[in-house]
């Protein structure tokens, strides 16, 4: 039976995580045993205990307890504690997802012990190095032996970089093979819809059942640390839902939170708490944020989990960052890149609200299956 030590810590990660573990227990139990690592990275419970209970994600192995610090710190902490574990555990590979520094760390380690690398979501780029994110990724890629893409574009960018696309087996990080998967969170998406359907309840709690919404998400560091950023962005979704009278819905992520009780306009503060028309929740749980996407009417967001997950739900996007990863949602027309510049989120916000429902939305992410394809990949692979 083949190892896999599985690193997570991040709401994303553990999204991603579960399409990959229901997997294994459908179709590979077998063949796999997966060593689960809870790096700490998000640590309060409504960010992290209630995914892994939602998503029926197997209890962690480990938990690291690394918590909120600055990159350098976080990294090392969750660097020390993954080396420990990758040298008791001697796993067959290690997989790692996405961009975050628990990725970041997962890689290095496991690089100097030699243990091969499998990367979902591998050669997602924006070419903006200044995003931690993009560094993150670059580095897990050229450390990776089995890089598995959500995209063609993804497939493109790693060939760009030198990753040749014909190698053959065996494969070794020296001699890494790039696959093109389609996106897990997809698989997710089309399992996870169904399941929300019968078990969330956020639309009634809220009272927008059956009413038309804006979903609005927020958190990275360059809107919430960016007091002209913070201020423009809520000023502007204060402006729009008195003027179209429509519901924006903010599940806010905590540092959110703290950066608007510091960083708000003691005015606009004040506005946004009494504005009927705003409702400001607590970060969503899976099942409800599914729900929240599937039958809103336009979606606003930093986050490149939520951008992605717009599509899949046939939702236009407007995206608060300079650039995305995602450049595919901006070529479809679905989707936006405005940054925090207020012209621009009302242009988009104006056209997507008159056009939203003549947009086309291609399927370019797969086909649903991509977890039970690596699967087979990793066995096919490391199998002894």
């Amino acid at each position: 039976m083949i190892k896999i030590v599985t690193i997570v810590g991040a709401r994303p990660q553990f999204i991603k995580a579960a399409a990959i573990s229901r997997a294994i227990r459908n179709d590979f139990r077998t063949d796999i045993k997966e060593i689960i690592v809870h790096t700490g990275q998000h640590y309060a419970p409504n960010m992290s205990k209630v995914f892994f209970e939602e998503l029926n994600i197997p209890q962690e192995d480990y938990n690291l307890e690394a918590g909120s610090d600055s990159h350098a710190n976080q990294t090392a902490k969750i660097m020390e504690g993954i080396e420990k574990i990758l040298m008791k555990e001697t796993p067959d590979c290690l997989l790692l997802y996405g961009d975050t520094n628990s990725t970041l760390a997962g890689g290095v380690v496991a690089s100097k012990l030699h243990i091969p690398i499998v990367h979902v979501e591998a050669g997602v780029r924006s070419y903006n190095k200044h995003y931690p994110e993009e560094v993150n990724r670059i580095v897990c890629d050229h450390l990776s032996t089995l890089l598995f893409t959500p995209t063609t574009s993804g497939v493109n960018n790693l060939a760009k970089e030198g990753f040749n696309l014909e190698n053959k087996a065996p494969y070794t990080v020296n001699n890494p093979k790039v696959f093109f998967c389609g996106d897990i969170m997809y698989d997710n998406s089309l399992h996870f819809a169904e399941v929300a359907k019968e078990k969330s309840f956020i639309l009634s709690k809220l009272g927008i059942e059956g009413k038309e919404y804006v979903l609005v998400t927020v958190h990275r560091p360059h809107n919430t640390d960016d007091l002209l950023a913070l201020n423009t962005l809520f000023r502007t979704f204060n402006e729009l839902s008195k003027q179209d009278k429509i519901s924006f819905i903010i599940p806010l992520h905590p540092r959110t939170q703290k950066a608007m009780e510091k960083g708000l306009d003691s005015g606009l503060y004040h506005e946004i708490s009494n504005n009927p028309f705003i409702q400001i929740i607590p970060p969503a749980s899976f099942l409800d944020i599914i729900q929240l996407e599937s039958n809103a009417k336009l979606i606003m967001t930093d986050s490149g989990g939520v951008q992605k997950e717009a599509y899949f739900f046939n939702k236009p996007c407007i995206i608060f960052q300079e650039d995305t990863a995602w450049v595919e949602l901006v070529e479809s027309g679905n989707a936006r890149v405005v940054g925090s510049d207020e012209t621009k989120i009302k242009e988009a916000y104006q056209y997507y609200m008159e056009k939203g429902d003549t947009l086309q939305f291609a399927q370019m992410y797969g086909d649903g299956n991509a977890a039970k394809f690596i699967c087979q990949q990793i066995v096919d692979n490391f199998k002894k």
